[in-house]
């Protein structure tokens, strides 16, 4: 099969032609049709993130049809179509998996970064993990909803019940979960980069009641932030930005540090929190939500052997919505 392969950190990704892969005993064999290019990819080609396996197919936004199934496999047939997301698999075993905590499994692997991902023309998956996709969306649109969607979707569940929410960085999921929350009768107040005339435009395309620049202050104090750019230097921002009580949710697997800030901006007991990965329950709401909502994928499509134009794009954040690898 074709892929687009990273073999050493920092450089481009560089086209093979390598085996096809088999499914061992509870795997799946999946053609992949299309598969989202995220933010996570850029912070694995950069050394960002450790322990990864070297060299690695990126990709963890995958759409696609079974196509073969290793022993043992339950509850999937040829010729489903399928999403394969980041969480790839846990030990089922762990206090965190007996407590309905997967995401923060200590044995975890992620697709993408343990185990071979999408940016190829098939991919193998735990089964177990793969997630059916609505028939409400074509494969390009359904991509960015196994990283982008599921990220934003338990994000904005870590925000509680805030009425004004604020959503800094306005890419991939931010305009996924921009339209949840409106959806929900929530009020979306958006950031962008300082100047980013035509970002604040998608903003509000997406329902966002404000859109403006990051060092911008809204017009109103906000219930919860939630911050996809993954900008530390955005953290007291969003803090200044919530009233008493309120909730900065930092959705990004990675973030530059977070520069010191007095703790009159933390005090009234305002809360900071990570979200870690995903579950196969957020997967499982949130694919029932999107249809209904409905949310609507803005993509910027690229063959599979611009891979590497698809993350330059997204580095200087010229994509509008999310970008997607179609196979």
């Amino acid at each position: 099969m074709r892929a687009m392969v990273l073999r050493e950190i920092g450089n481009p990704l560089e086209p093979m032609d390598i085996g096809l892969p088999i499914p061992r005993a509870g795997q799946a064999l999946v053609r992949v049709r299309a598969c989202g290019v995220c933010r996570t990819d850029l912070h694995i080609r950069d050394g960002e993130l450790p322990r990864r396996k070297m060299p690695v197919i990126l990709g963890h936004e995958i759409a696609g049809e079974v196509v073969s199934l290793g022993a043992q496999v339950t509850g999937l047939q040829v010729g489903q179509r399928v999403g394969i997301p980041w969480l790839g698999h846990t030990c089922g075993n762990c206090a965190y998996c007996q407590r309905g905590q997967e995401n923060l499994c200590d044995r975890a692997t992620f697709t993408g970064y343990h185990v071979d991902g999408g940016f190829a023309e098939y991919a193998v998956a735990d089964a177990r993990f793969c997630l059916p996709l609505p028939a409400a969306y074509r494969d390009a649109e359904a991509a960015p909803l196994l990283c982008a969607g599921l990220i934003g979707y338990r994000a904005l569940r870590m925000a509680g019940e805030a009425q004004r929410l604020g959503i800094y960085g306005f890419g991939a999921a931010a305009h996924i979960i921009a339209q949840v929350a409106r959806h929900q009768g929530r009020e979306v107040y958006a950031f962008t980069r300082p100047g980013d005339r035509a970002g604040q435009d998608f903003a509000r395309e997406c329902g966002a009641q404000w859109a403006g620049g990051s060092e911008q202050t809204p017009p109103v104090t906000l219930d919860a932030t939630v911050l996809f750019a993954p900008a530390g230097e955005l953290v007291p921002a969003a803090l200044r930005a919530v009233r008493k009580g309120g909730i900065v949710v930092c959705a990004g697997i990675h973030m530059s540090d977070i520069p010191a800030f007095s703790y009159s901006l933390l005090w009234g007991e305002r809360t900071v929190r990570s979200v870690a990965n995903l579950t196969r329950q957020d997967g499982i709401e949130f694919l029932e939500l999107a249809p209904q909502v409905p949310v609507r994928s803005a993509v910027e499509i690229f063959p599979l052997q611009e891979a590497n134009a698809a993350l330059d794009r997204l580095r200087g954040g010229e994509v509008r919505g999310a970008a997607v690898l179609v196979i």
